[in-house]
């Protein structure tokens, strides 16, 4: 779209550089702060920063690779082939499974990051958009379309998302690997394509609405993490509780029947039932097909705060313990058969009075 009113500027083409020296400036300050301040809070609460390692067999080695939480059968044939006994290879297995998880401080560090930078930008996309008309009533962004004039706080709030977006995608490789990782794929590629989309067709009043609806749960949710990462129990429950209550009224009901409900039906006599039509509603259709998945994944948590009182798993992965001491089980059958078996051998050691026995296999 040319700039012919200089009273008037549209967005370029040439513009969609910037988001990419954003996303460099995002991680620049991303490891500042985690080395800074995240590690230096997590330091403070001693979070667990390494995980202990396994003894080093070649030959359990080989069998972790085929199967994480092997058969009684299995560790028997194995306590033969090294000369161990049975609870040595058990034991080896469950510090090996520890080893292979995240440490509680890594993801205390992530979490902190995401939930400063949801915050703040946030709270600045709510002062820019307080006083623009569209963000009252979503007629206003169609009507007088394509003659949209984006200014300067509309401009820097899409290039600083689009950069995080980027930065995201990039760090979805290297950041604690959860069990939704294709869905924050599919996420990410939808978001960054309404993003671009909506910037080569002056489409970002729509667009700032839908970036700020999102922002409204992910601070609460993150920083539910961290309490749970912390042993903040009541503070965790408490957010948690919050955060569903946001994510019902923002996800499930102001963006499918004001949201979708604008770009499906309100758009149509402005905008026309064309290829940029389809393609926008696409994108914005797949985010809540994502959003619904999310949040089957979100009942399931509050069915554990009901009952239990507290949650145990991150509201958009369902296998992510948000807490995982030292030793304890993977969650799988075997795994689980595994540790109430040396559970109630230690308890016959206790009643049995061999207390040193008890020591090793403690």
């Amino acid at each position: 779209m040319k700039n012919n009113d200089p009273s008037i500027y549209k967005p370029q083409l040439a513009d969609l550089i910037n988001p990419v020296y954003m996303c460099f400036v995002i991680c620049g300050i991303r490891f500042v702060f985690e080395r800074c301040v995240a590690l230096a809070v997590s330091r403070r609460y001693k979070l667990r920063s390494k995980a202990r390692k396994a003894a080093r067999n070649p030959i359990l080695e080989a069998q972790y690779h085929k199967g994480k939480c092997p058969s009684t059968e299995t560790m028997e044939a194995l306590s033969k082939q090294t000369d161990l006994h049975l609870r040595q290879i058990e034991r080896w297995f469950r510090v090996r499974r520890s080893q292979d998880k995240t440490p509680v401080m890594k993801k205390f560090c992530e979490s902190s990051w995401r939930c400063t930078y949801y915050a703040v930008i946030f709270f600045y996309g709510l002062h820019t958009l307080w006083d623009e008309p569209w963000l009252w009533d979503t007629i206003h962004c169609w009507v007088g379309w394509p003659q949209h004039h984006v200014g300067n706080d509309v401009y820097w709030y899409y290039n600083i998302q689009a950069g995080f977006y980027l930065s995201l995608s990039v760090s979805l490789f290297t950041d604690h690997k959860r069990k939704d990782f294709t869905e924050m794929i599919v996420h990410h590629a939808a978001t960054l394509g309404l993003m671009f989309l909506s910037w080569m067709t002056n489409l970002t009043r729509i667009g700032t609405l839908v970036l700020l609806l999102h922002d409204c749960v992910d601070p609460i949710m993150e920083a539910a993490k961290m309490a749970k990462y912390l042993k903040k129990e009541a503070l965790c429950t408490t957010l948690f509780i919050c955060f569903v209550i946001v994510w019902v009224i923002t996800r499930m009901t102001i963006y499918p029947f004001r949201i979708l409900r604008s770009t499906l039906f309100e758009a149509v006599p402005v905008v026309g039932m064309c290829d940029i039509y389809y393609a926008f509603n696409g994108l914005l259709i797949t985010l809540q097909v994502l959003h619904i998945i999310w949040f089957f994944f979100i009942l399931l948590i509050a069915k554990d705060v009901l009952f239990e009182g507290q949650p145990k798993k991150d509201s958009r992965s369902s296998d992510e313990t948000v807490s995982e001491e030292e030793g304890s089980s993977s969650g799988h059958k075997e795994c689980r058969v595994d540790a109430l078996r040396e559970k109630n051998s230690v308890k016959l050691m206790e009643q049995n009075g061999l207390s040193a026995h008890r020591t090793t296999v403690q």
